[in-house]
């Protein structure tokens, strides 16, 4: 692609990067084939082909994000499967980050905008803060419909997500190690996140249970916390950079009392920031190398989980299970076939589900700020998923859980919970029904 930017403009390193990601696009559209906006509304500005052209002639002009622009850059999901179909390589993910940042900078949005953009980015990252939010969500709840009448769909969306019960602490919360009781084979820090240990504790409690159990030494480090990647969604650069540097230190800072195998995610939205720290950080001296370093370490924890043998399963069944496979999984971090093949040698039956590269609408925050479009992604997944009639539902991303849970009876659970029922853990909540369906492996004979 030809571009048109003044040689002085080019001093600027976010136009720099910009104009160098812009001349890889040959304009070919095969992108559209596969980008979740425009399969749903058939407008080629709600493509990536489309929000390129917007982004570069935002970019060439110099110019404040306008109307247009904003509007169509607001609706890309960043799901990124227009990165996996890309025959020339189009670093899209990095270009409409750019995009994001510049309009925060310029644009001009509605109060109602600002505030809940501002709600969100000053609770969810914040575990304390979160929890208080989340206790009350039951007194708002009652005006939701009634808030969505007055031009705030988003207050709804946010009521609709919140959890319906009182969520328990997990077993594991906060810093600390959780030693394996045999034989230490291999040393991990995990990343316990923000929103997932408040909604979801019990995926960190399986995640440690499992690795500690399969001689993982567990560790999460004191000082560490959101990952940046909701607030850099939104075009907030600054937040996310000083919530990776935060992470970064706290982590370099715990692997200088021994070396580490990973850094282990458990969140794929995360994962794929995780392994994005190099590339955010590259401008800071302090922190640019150890960023690079703990990109480096990142891996999803099936991913790590596939890198070595975790031993034979204690308990076998025949359940079906639909994975869903995450963007952030698939496309973000091109993880296809491991989760899969674990649920298999656990002895789950694995079905995979039609258009399985579309995305469910979740999005980080995208189903409370675009709720609309979101709702119409979930039903298009749920149908799919419903089509090849599972028992269970498994996803390694708690935003794409709480998503697709609420469109459908089926439980809705993470690949980790599965495996580690399978090999000797409680029975995931909200499966107790299946307990009966799911048989101990006897010890062989001789065993100790």
């Amino acid at each position: 692609m030809q571009t048109n930017f003044r040689p002085e403009a080019l001093d600027n390193p976010r136009l720099a990067e910009a104009e160098s990601i812009l001349r890889r696009c040959v304009h070919c559209g095969l992108c559209t084939a596969t980008c979740s906006t425009y399969v749903l509304l058939g407008d080629e500005r709600d493509s990536p082909r489309g929000r390129i052209y917007l982004m570069k002639d935002m970019f060439e002009r110099e110019a404040p994000a306008s109307p247009e622009v904003q509007h169509h850059v607001d609706r890309c999901l960043s799901c990124l499967s227009c990165m996996t179909t890309c025959p020339s390589g189009v670093d899209y993910m990095h270009l409409v980050d750019l995009a994001r940042a510049h309009i925060e900078e310029t644009g001009r949005r509605s109060l109602p905008d600002r505030a809940i953009r501002w709600l969100l980015a000053s609770l969810i990252p914040y575990p304390d803060r979160f929890r208080k939010a989340l206790a009350l969500a039951p007194l708002g709840r009652p005006f939701a419909p009634l808030l969505a009448r007055l031009g705030l769909p988003q207050v709804q969306a946010m009521l609709d997500l919140a959890p319906k019960r009182k969520v328990a602490a997990g077993k594991y919360a906060g810093p600390g190690t959780a030693m394996p009781s045999d034989e230490r084979r291999k040393r991990v820090i995990l990343l316990a996140g923000c929103a997932q240990q408040v909604l979801r504790p019990e995926i960190n409690d399986a995640t440690i249970r499992l690795l500690a159990r399969r001689g993982v030494d567990v560790e999460v480090a004191a000082g560490a916390g959101c990952c940046g990647a909701l607030v850099h969604h939104m075009g907030k650069e600054a937040a996310a950079i000083e919530q990776a540097k935060a992470n970064v230190d706290a982590w370099v800072k715990t692997m200088s009392r021994a070396p580490v195998d990973a850094i282990i995610v458990n969140a794929s939205g995360c994962g794929t920031m995780l392994k994005d720290y190099g590339h955010l950080l590259k401008a800071h001296p302090g922190h640019a190398r150890r960023a690079a370093e703990i990109s480096a370490l990142a891996k999803d924890v099936t991913e790590f989980l596939s890198s070595f043998d975790f031993g034979a399963p204690n308990r076998w069944s025949s359940l079906r299970v639909a994975y869903h496979s995450a963007c952030s999984m698939q496309h973000g971090q091109r993880i296809t076939e491991a989760p899969k093949t674990l649920l298999r040698n656990a002895g789950f039956t694995v079905l995979d589900i039609p258009e399985s590269h579309i995305c469910c609408g979740s999005a980080g925050v995208y189903n409370i700020l675009q709720p609309d479009l979101a709702g119409q992604l979930r039903q298009r997944k749920v149908d799919n998923i419903e089509s090849v009639r599972p028992d269970i539902i498994a996803a390694g991303n708690l935003g794409c859980i709480s998503q697709i849970q609420l469109g459908t009876p089926i439980p809705v659970v993470h690949t980790i919970e599965l495996l580690d029922w399978a090999c000797g853990g409680p029975v995931p909540q909200g499966l107790e029904r299946f307990a009966g369906s799911v048989t101990d492996v006897p010890e062989p004979a001789g065993a100790a």
